[in-house]
């Protein structure tokens, strides 16, 4: 075995690796002795028939495939020793040659960071703002979630509720089909597609309407793909429904919860809590700021697969959170058919580098800070975590207290001390009030 090439690149290192002929046959002898004894032949013992026969009974090349499949990772990681590489992760193999057997072996190397000067980050604390109009705006939002909704004999103005029948064609393809479905005119809404909803407007009860929309190319759609991606609808209106809004009063307020008795009661309610909301995401933010920045002022090299395991995490996140919000397998399998995976995984790869790029700066400014965690810190840790169990507590105690999950306590712990520090040295605005902003009345 030779190496013939060795290169760095993307915090990678790059081998071309050349197998000689006497050790391709050697591990051709190893194959064949191996498979030998899994296969039975009829005419020969178990293990006594002859490479030949062997061969041809389960088929040349797929005795060379398994042959070469075996040999491969074993040459990988003797070039890797013979290299004097420290492999941070699997490799990545792909055959170049097969005579000579010539194979290219991806390795990627640990990552590499050099901490700028972090302790002179200096970031603006943002003062927290909560508008005049916010608690009027989440007044509003209320009295449209306890609606009533009336029939009407009108045309159909925006925000009305229909039930209505819907059929959509491509040339003479069904592509959509509604009986006595309900839907809400919004005319910013796309759904189905952009300029749906606008279309209805004006219609009357028992009125039958065509009309062709041109199916927009930022939606993903499987089924479409390929195809003239203009629809014609057909759209027959069996009802109409106005929305209406309960009374803005104390009773209104009673309704929410019994624990207001007057109007001002939830006002004051409301108001505290979007003052709590708008502090926390004021934290938030300076959290976030003070973290890029740090990743800004460092030099940071990591192999691409840090970013490829991130990427699937948050994948398989969506999915989850698509799974738990399907009514059944065959509505999730029909959501995740209709999902541009390849799209998603671009898309997610920035903010993939972000996180990684993040996770990698804190955890070296840990280790320079000598940030430590101790085992009475993971357990204090494991009792808020079970405050809220109730008869649950020492079960879940169980579960959280054991080896594995310490550590990823240990870590999240680590992190949070590491992130408070670098806080406290750009200013933590631990003390953020919220000022109230008038509203333009001009």
């Amino acid at each position: 075995m030779k190496v013939t090439e060795n290169k760095t690149e993307d915090n990678q290192a790059i081998l071309t690796i050349e197998i000689s002929p006497d050790e391709v046959k050697s591990s051709f002898e190893k194959t064949y002795r191996r498979l030998a004894k899994r296969y039975h032949i009829p005419g020969f013992r178990k293990g006594k028939a002859p490479r030949d026969i062997l061969e041809r009974h389960i088929g040349k090349e797929n005795f060379s495939d398994e042959a070469t499949e075996e040999l491969i990772p074993y040459a990988c990681t003797d070039a890797i020793k013979e290299q004097g590489i420290t492999p941070y992760a699997r490799p990545s193999v792909e055959i170049t040659q097969k005579e000579p057997l010539v194979f290219k072996a991806t390795v990627p190397l640990p990552p590499k960071v050099e901490l700028g000067d972090y302790k002179k980050i200096r970031v603006k604390q943002v003062q927290a703002r909560l508008k005049k109009s916010d608690v009027d705006d989440m007044l509003d939002e209320l009295r449209h979630q306890r609606a009533s909704w009336e029939p009407v004999e009108r045309p159909v103005k925006q925000n009305d509720l229909l039930v209505v029948d819907i059929d959509g064609k491509i040339d003479d393809e069904t592509v959509m089909s509604h009986r006595e479905i309900q839907y809400i005119v919004k005319p910013e809404s796309e759904n189905p597609i952009p300029g749906f909803a606008e279309q209805l407007v004006g219609m009357a009860i028992d009125e039958q309407k065509n009309f062709k929309l041109k199916y927009p190319n930022h939606i993903a759609n499987k089924e479409l793909a390929g195809k003239d991606k203009t629809i014609s609808f057909t759209v027959k209106l069996k009802e109409i429904k106005e929305e209406i809004l309960p009374a803005l009063d104390d009773a209104f307020a009673q309704g929410i919860d019994s624990s207001f008795k007057t109007l001002d009661d939830l006002k004051k309610r409301i108001s505290e809590n979007l003052k709590q909301k708008a502090e926390d995401k004021a934290r938030q933010d300076f959290e976030d700021k003070v973290i890029d920045a740090a990743v800004k002022v460092s030099k940071v090299l990591y192999p691409p697969v840090l970013v490829d395991v991130e990427v699937e995490r948050m994948l398989n996140r969506q999915l989850e959170q698509i799974r738990m919000s399907s009514k059944n397998q065959e509505d999730f399998e029909k959501k995740i058919n209709q999902l541009p995976l390849d799209k998603l995984k671009e898309q997610y790869k920035p903010l993939a580098s972000n996180i990684v790029a993040q996770s990698l700066v804190i955890g070296q400014i840990a280790v320079e800070e000598k940030t430590e965690v101790s085992d009475k810190d993971i357990d204090s840790e494991i009792e808020l975590m079970l405050e809220n169990s109730g008869s649950e507590k020492e079960t879940n105690r169980k579960y959280l207290d054991t080896d594995e999950n310490r550590e990823q306590i240990r870590r999240a712990l680590m992190v949070r001390r590491t992130v408070e520090k670098l806080k406290s040295l750009a200013g933590s605005p631990d003390k953020i009030k919220t000022t109230k902003e008038k509203e333009a009345t001009k």
